[in-house]
């Protein structure tokens, strides 16, 4: 299974309409929360996924320093199709992104869905503060130094 990394700039027109369309299917249309999804940290970001026929199956992004977080990397927008869970390509992509997210910043921070917080616990990710709302969702604040 071949793992795609590509800078904004690198992506085809049609990467990148696929990679919009599955995180509406998937955080607009599925989760039930319109919110605004071009946030400009795209064209600052690598964009890990991996495709099957020019088809989506799990994605995230991995934001450059200074665009969200002052001193430190992000992870976001991490998704994997309602048909490919329970596969594993979640746990894939996330190691891919840590490596990348590493190689920019010694602090990686993120915005965790809160019932997601124990995977991203397995992953090294610890609290960083209490639950909050964001885009209607509850949230926590992770780091992983």
């Amino acid at each position: 299974m071949e793992i795609n990394i590509k800078r904004f700039e690198e992506l085809s027109t049609t990467e990148l309409y696929e990679i919009l369309r599955c995180r509406a299917e998937v955080f607009v249309v599925e989760q039930n929360c319109p919110y605004q999804d071009l946030d400009m940290a795209d064209m600052h970001s690598t964009h890990v996924y991996i495709e099957d026929n020019g088809r989506i199956k799990s994605y995230l992004r991995v934001i450059d320093p200074g665009i969200k977080y002052p001193s430190a990397a992000s992870i976001g927008r991490v998704l994997t199709m309602r048909e490919y869970r329970g596969a594993g390509l979640t746990h894939l992509l996330m190691d891919e992104a840590i490596k990348i997210a590493r190689s920019m910043s010694p602090r990686i921070e993120i915005e965790a869905q809160s019932y997601l917080c124990d995977f991203y616990k397995s992953l090294g990710f610890v609290e960083a503060s209490g639950e909050f709302m964001l885009d209607g969702i509850p949230h926590l604040s992770m780091t992983m130094e």
